[in-house]
């Protein structure tokens, strides 16, 4: 009986595991054309890249990031028109039509290799990052970053694997219990 339920155990893992692995994505080495952190204008692409070292130093974040306080941020303007115009960049509190205060604002002209960089200290919540070509036409890019903050649908599709996992276990632990009650 016992070295039945450990098979039954191991099995349960082996589910969980492939549950929740089917809902990790990774940031790093995708193509351009399907990374989340690129915009794309007019032909003219950028992509963002956000950091925080006190709390990980591997890791790389674009508009979700995890913890609040102080948080580095890339620019790389890929195409090579952006690298000649003035780049005005601005973070502001609020998501669509909830925007309220500025919280951070640059203005760029000298980054002909091509990045801009820069920090920010930002609070949970929500807040949004436009970065606008000035020139004409105008560029205009848009960033939704969420600061420590998880949404219901994150949180329903983080714990679904579990309770999947949870409700098979103790359903094959049942059927098997009856079987055994059943046999003697």
């Amino acid at each position: 009986m016992l070295d039945h339920l450990k098979k039954l155990w191991a099995l349960g893992t082996i589910i969980i595991t492939l549950f929740y692995s089917s809902f990790v994505a990774a940031h790093g080495n995708v193509p351009l054309e399907t990374d989340v952190c690129v915009r794309n204008m007019a032909g003219s692409m950028i992509h963002l890249s956000t950091y925080q070292p006190q709390h990980d130093p591997q890791a790389e974040y674009c508009t979700e990031i995890p913890n609040e306080g102080e948080t580095f941020w890339v620019l790389d303007l890929i195409d090579q028109a952006l690298r000649n115009r003035p780049i005005d960049i601005k973070i502001v509190r609020g998501i669509g039509d909830s925007i309220s205060e500025t919280v951070a604002s640059i203005y760029s002209t000298d980054h002909s290799d091509g990045i801009i960089k820069g920090e920010f200290n930002l609070d949970k919540g929500q807040y949004t990052l436009f970065v606008t070509g000035v020139g004409v036409p105008a560029l205009h890019y848009e960033y939704p970053i969420q600061v420590q903050y998880k949404s219901f649908t994150d949180t329903f599709f983080t714990v679904t694997p579990y309770i999947i996992a949870f409700l098979l276990m103790a359903l094959l632990t049942d059927k098997y219990l009856k079987r055994r009650q059943v046999q003697y």
